[in-house]
């Protein structure tokens, strides 16, 4: 009976050790489902992690978790104040003037100070250096140090939208090497890059701001599109950004699939220093072979936004809707305007599109279709995202691609600028004085009646005269696992991983 007792006593605490221990791997795996979330990105970051030297749109939507500028936007497309608590702009436009926050820390525990400000805009300016790494930043005149907490920047001209340039990112002046150590002061940190397979950041504890909710954020990159689908449904990612409408068909009911658009102007972009994309009877003949509201039914269920022009809906009063029918679908039109160009029988060329984002290549597979009807064969290439950028975008050695350009802040200008003669990110070669002179009334006005018109002027100029082929803003379908929500659509290529979160479930 004594051993039998004992045997019992002894039972009993091994189930009440095995019960604590495994109630402990219940607690750490529900502590880790929460503190961490693993998400899908088409491409490695190839450009730079300097954000004023990044120009990929897929490298900036990251780079807004770790950096933030006097402004940000938010998600209605406000600008609000992010680093400066206020601002004031002169009756004139010319003067901007930034109060900044108490206290606000970078990612290596460093107060932002008046200087740190002062030289991040002078670095984007160019002003020191001689290298102007921001378009816009080429209109700032000085950048001023008044006291402690403010500073102010002149402009050489007027400009009402210069607010919206203000998100660029403020860095430590004391970081010399911003690509190899990015410090930042967003509500997440750098930890650690791995090329070619994966991005992680974690939560800044000490952010000014609201707080991420989230921990840790592994970024995995999955270049090959083919394996997007098995591995949201196979658990390597949680979620996933811009899933095509097939795609979104194949997941499994553990993700919740929202819609929204991408903010950008997808389009085939022509080289116009290659013949014969340099004769605009050839651009116009492909413009009106190309059926966009075809390519949305045929790839996203009708799902998307047609676009006439560099410009989409989410701008606005500016979105000119009637520049869709410049080129309304017309086959013997398009044959005609190519015979009076000395192409009777077509011609061919390369069509380069990045591999990685299967909305392109879809969008090219119809559109190469289409414009067959014409005698045109465009010889899809697909290469990768590393040499789209090197190849197309910086060396435009190209005949013609297919990308979606998106809008480096809340500004219609922003969307336009590339195509001034002069841009040095004009990498379709697009050179019409006409252009560059409503360009250039458009920023000097400070009347916004007269701002718009001249900024319609430019979306006009571009339509007529073919620049590009243009086709839609893409609808928009993000994959995330059941476990989190939080996810926010902005009205620009941005993600903001901060305000995810893990799904709390009553027991």
């Amino acid at each position: 009976m004594k051993t039998k007792a004992v045997k019992k006593i002894l039972l009993t605490l091994v189930c009440a050790v095995m019960t604590v221990a495994l109630g402990a791997c219940s607690g750490d795996k529900a502590a880790e489902n929460t503190s961490s979330i693993t998400i899908g990105i088409p491409q490695d970051i190839e450009d730079s992690l300097d954000p004023h030297k990044a120009v990929a749109s897929g490298t900036e939507e990251i780079l807004f978790n770790l950096y933030e500028g006097l402004v940000k936007p938010d998600s209605d497309g406000n600008l609000v104040d992010a680093l400066a608590e206020s601002h004031t702009i002169s009756e004139d436009a010319k003067v901007y003037t930034f109060t900044l926050r108490s206290d606000v820390k970078f990612h290596d525990g460093s107060l932002v100070t008046a200087e740190d400000v002062k030289y991040s805009i002078e670095r984007c300016a160019g002003i020191s250096s001689g290298e102007t790494l921001v378009a816009a930043y080429s209109a700032i005149e000085s950048v001023n140090i008044l006291d402690d907490k403010t500073v102010e920047v002149v402009l050489k001209e007027g400009d009402t939208d210069f607010l919206a340039y203000m998100t660029e990112a403020i860095i430590p002046a004391s970081n010399e090497d911003p690509a190899g150590n990015p410090i930042g002061t967003g509500p997440y940190k750098f930890v650690s890059r791995t090329p070619q397979e994966n991005f992680v950041m974690e939560k800044f504890d000490e952010y000014w701001g609201t707080p991420a909710n989230i921990e840790n954020i592994t970024l995995k990159v999955i270049a090959n599109s083919d394996t997007i689908v098995t591995s949201l449904n196979g658990g390597a990612i949680d979620m996933f950004v811009r899933v095509t409408q097939n795609q979104a068909d194949q997941l499994s009911d553990q993700f919740n699939l929202m819609e929204g658009t991408m903010n950008l102007v997808q389009a085939m972009y022509l080289n116009h220093d290659r013949e014969p994309f340099n004769d605009v009877r050839v651009r116009q003949a492909l413009c009106y072979a190309a059926d966009p509201q075809a390519i949305m039914d045929m790839n996203n269920n009708g799902k998307g936004a047609e676009v006439g022009s560099s410009m989409f809906p989410s701008f606005g009063k500016y979105y000119m809707e009637e520049l869709n029918d410049v080129y309304n679908p017309d086959i013997e039109k398009a044959k005609e305007l190519l015979a009076q160009a000395g192409y009777p029988d077509g011609f061919s060329f390369t069509l380069t599109v990045p591999s990685n984002y299967q909305q392109h290549v879809d969008t090219a597979q119809v559109l190469a279709e289409q414009l067959k009807a014409i005698g045109v064969t465009a010889d899809i290439q697909l290469v990768e995202w590393e040499s789209w950028l090197s190849e197309v975008y910086t060396n435009r050695d190209y005949d013609a691609t297919i990308v979606g350009l998106d809008a480096s802040s809340l500004t219609a200008a922003s969307l336009l600028r590339r195509f001034t003669s002069t841009a040095s990110n004009n990498f379709i070669n697009y050179n019409n004085p006409e252009y560059d002179e409503a360009f250039a009334k458009a920023q000097a006005s400070i009347d916004d009646a007269e701002k718009t018109e001249y900024i319609k002027q430019c979306e006009t100029i571009l339509a007529e005269d073919a620049a590009n082929v243009y086709i839609q803003d893409l609808a928009c379908f993000v994959a995330l696992n059941k476990k989190y929500t939080g996810y926010e659509f902005y009205p620009l290529y941005i993600q903001d991983l901060s305000k995810l979160k893990f799904v709390e479930v009553s027991e």
